[in-house]
């Protein structure tokens, strides 16, 4: 089969008019969707460069007769068009009215996608049809108001495939909160977390529902089950790669871990207190079991014997910015280059990749971000929960991902990969027990991100019970395939994948990439129409494992 060409519509004079009114443009998060799983795609920044394209999504696009017109004669030609929550400027020219239903939601897709669980959403504007000249068909179900998930519109020779939610926006809200962090969230009605405590932290901007979105284990720990900002875009991607499909093309795509690597987990330890025979019982404990973790150092840090043990035994050195104001902590750029160049100082490293934030502190969207871009940091670990009652998925999220700025910085993309946690310190006497270490495993195999556990070394120190729970997460996780890596090797491979291009499919059913120093290492997948006994499922999709068999040379 052909490649599929896929555009990305993102008008340059649209979305400058928006971002000139402080209006976000969310859709752009599209790029960071596909560039995650390196599917090939083209962004087009005017309404004149659609015809070369199999597919066409249409993410921002001027309100005019003349785009309307434009994008209509690329469906009636036999293009494929497909719009998350947006098209309004042809809702009234193709027969259509919005359904007013309740903001947030949820919508069932089980009937069309590989989707078992129905998945919260954000933001939803579903069309009604009151003409009666267009062949349309309804997919799925948003079950608050009774729209339709996603509507098939035949129009000429081609479609326009346009969901109701709008999945890009859907995704960063529930990454990143739907507003800057400026005050206290609202905390647990059981009284399990108190957000509402006047303190800036990453989970007082999380948008999932207390009631609606958690269960419990058997023992009736509380925790968030679904990472629903994943499934969506797995959502988005299988959707999009049977519109190829349908057309007899093809997508190949690049699998999140290199070959031989089932599945992810991290350990990371946060170094409150900093009391040497803490640290000495962690060393020990993981050289047990021969995994290696990182490792984030708060001021004033270990004896530097301790700092030559780290490095030997492989764990990585990383940062614990505190801007905590009850442990001496400042929330300002300064303070955050001052603690960093102490870390640099004291361990005697000049570059380090990963920090997390002491207590998940957190304020506003994403000047945070920029430090560490200005400062070096790679990879951040700051998003996570910071109660008993609300670890899990409370981000919608275990993959490591690239979050986006506010309108005003353009919604560019910060280069700092984030990987945030799902909890902290199992069976310490005042957070969950080890029974969440199953659902949590299971969760991130579901969609294969990271499954990143926190234990500070003092509570593995101070109460045996946590350090049991980091040998029974270590031999459980490991029983289910899982791989332990630190933050920058998670970073760096990431980062090195990215730098991957599919160029083209060949004659011979390979893939035809860029020039880059780690194909050897890739896995790369083709979806193909049929199960057959060399495909295997990724986002629902039957999938031929694929060899790279050409290179273009690097771009200039």
């Amino acid at each position: 089969m052909r490649m599929a060409k896929v555009g990305i519509l993102l008008d340059r004079e649209e979305t400058e008019k928006q971002w000139k009114k402080g209006e976000n443009v969310f859709d752009r998060y599209l790029e960071e969707i596909l560039d995650h799983v390196r599917l090939p795609y083209k962004k087009i920044d005017s309404i004149e460069e659609l015809d070369s394209f199999d597919l066409l999504i249409v993410a921002c696009c001027p309100n005019t007769e003349a785009a309307q017109t434009k994008i209509l004669d690329y469906v009636e030609n036999g293009g494929t068009v497909i719009s998350y929550g947006d098209l309004h400027c042809l809702k009234e020219r193709l027969g259509f009215s919005s359904h007013s239903i309740p903001a947030i939601g949820y919508a069932e897709l089980s009937s069309f996608l590989n989707q078992s669980t129905s998945l919260r959403y954000l933001h939803a504007d579903p069309w009604v049809y009151f003409g009666d000249q267009l062949e349309i068909q309804q997919f799925g179900a948003l079950l608050e108001g009774n729209g339709d998930a996603l509507l098939q519109i035949k129009y000429g020779k081609g479609t326009i495939e346009r969901w109701a939610v709008s999945i890009p926006q859907t995704i960063v809200g529930l990454q990143q909160g739907t507003a800057p962090i400026t005050e206290d969230g609202v905390p647990a009605p059981d009284g399990s977390a108190n957000l509402d405590e006047e303190i800036l932290k990453a989970d007082d901007g999380f948008m999932l529902d207390w009631d609606l979105d958690r269960t419990v284990t058997e023992t009736g720990m509380p925790y968030f089950p679904h990472p629903y900002a994943d499934l969506w875009r797995e959502a988005l991607i299988e959707h999009l790669v049977k519109c190829a499909l349908d057309k007899n093309l093809t997508l190949p795509f690049i699998d999140y871990w290199p070959a031989g690597v089932e599945h992810v987990a991290l350990i990371s330890h946060d170094s409150d207190l900093n009391v040497d025979e803490s640290a000495q019982i962690t060393l020990d404990t993981l050289k047990e079991e021969g995994v290696q973790s990182t490792w984030c150092m708060i001021v004033p840090g270990y004896n530097p014997s301790i700092y030559n043990q780290i490095k030997a035994d492989g764990h990585e050195l990383a940062l614990h910015y505190n801007a905590l104001e009850s442990d001496n902590g400042i929330w300002s750029e300064n303070a955050f280059h001052a603690q960093l160049t102490w870390l640099q100082q004291t361990v005697g490293i000049e570059q380090v990749t990963s920090n997390k934030n002491h207590y998940t502190r957190f304020e506003g969207w994403g000047e945070f971000f920029t430090w560490c871009e200005k400062y070096g940091i790679q990879a951040d670990q700051s998003r996570g929960p910071s109660k008993r009652g609300n670890i899990g998925f409370l981000f919608g999220t275990c993959q490591p991902y690239f979050p986006i700025a506010w309108a005003d910085e353009k919604n560019r993309m910060y280069n700092v990969l984030e990987i945030g946690f799902l909890t902290q310190d199992l069976n310490h006497n005042t957070l969950a027990d080890a029974t969440v270490i199953e659902p949590f495993l299971e969760g991130v195999k579901r969609v294969n991100g990271v499954a990143h556990f926190l234990f500070h070394q003092i509570h593995i120190y101070q109460q045996p019970p946590v350090r049991e729970a980091i040998i029974q997460l270590i031999r459980m996780a490991r029983q289910q395939g899982f791989s332990f890596w630190t933050s920058k090797q998670i970073n760096d491979w990431e980062r090195a994948r990215r730098q991957v291009k599919i160029i083209d499919v060949s004659e011979e059913n390979g893939v035809v990439l860029n020039e880059n120093s780690i194909d050897d290492k890739l896995v790369i997948l083709m979806p193909v129409t049929e199960e057959g006994a060399q495909t295997v499922k990724r986002f629902g999709l039957n999938c031929k494992m694929v060899s790279v068999t050409n290179h273009l040379l690097k771009e200039a």
